[in-house]
């Protein structure tokens, strides 16, 4: 057992844990953990720009799911996606997975059948290399999905990666193009947020 209480930040990145220490250790704030082979992943906090593209595809998948609950019965931004052929432990964190049922007491119980990350400029190979291979050890996993906002963070252009007998077959979707999966019939998936437009705020007069 844990004598003394552990907290966790951006120096542990890397560090080796255990199952018990990550259930009962603090965290600092502004930074995401991940365990992956065993030891601590540590990256920042997503900024403004990455929350918004993630959101935005978020909220098409919960109205989806509203309308179609006998083919998505969860979504969730905060799933931990077990990779059972790996000794020590290893679950990805996704910033979206789609599941035919929702998990009851542990993520180790089922697995989504679609993930999803907003590439952050800071790590991407986390999601272009890292992920791309732990995914495809996860069978349930039929589509990953990656939105790259490195070159417009408005207009992400969309890597889709589809499960085939010989691993992923890829493909790119424009930033003003509509993704239609077989996966969920009848979504038309809007990559792109809306533009808001610019409104100036009154200036205040001086007393």
């Amino acid at each position: 057992m844990l004598t003394t209480a552990l907290r966790f930040g951006p120096k542990d990145h890397g560090r080796a844990v255990t199952d018990e220490e990550l259930e009962l250790a603090d965290y600092r704030l502004g930074y995401d953990y991940e365990v992956i082979f065993g030891r601590l992943y540590v990256s920042p906090a997503p900024n403004p720009e990455h929350d918004i593209v993630e959101k935005h595809i978020l909220r098409q998948l919960f109205a989806y799911q509203e309308a179609n609950p006998d083919i998505v019965g969860y979504v969730t931004n905060r799933a931990r996606v077990f990779v059972a052929s790996e000794e020590k432990t290893t679950a990805p964190e996704p910033d979206l997975a789609v599941y035919v049922d929702g998990p009851d007491d542990d993520w180790r119980a089922v697995g989504p059948f679609i993930v999803g990350e907003v590439l952050r400029g800071e790590d991407i190979d986390k999601d272009l290399f890292r992920n791309v291979k732990l995914y495809l050890r996860v069978p349930s996993i039929q589509e990953y999905w990656v939105f790259d906002i490195r070159e417009n963070p408005r207009r992400p252009t969309l890597l889709v990666h589809r499960r085939t007998r010989s691993g992923w077959d890829i493909h790119e979707v424009a930033a003003l193009d509509t993704y239609e999966t077989p996966l969920l019939p009848g979504l038309k998936l809007v990559v792109s947020p809306p533009v808001r437009p610019v409104t100036k705020r009154p200036r205040r007069r001086r007393s």
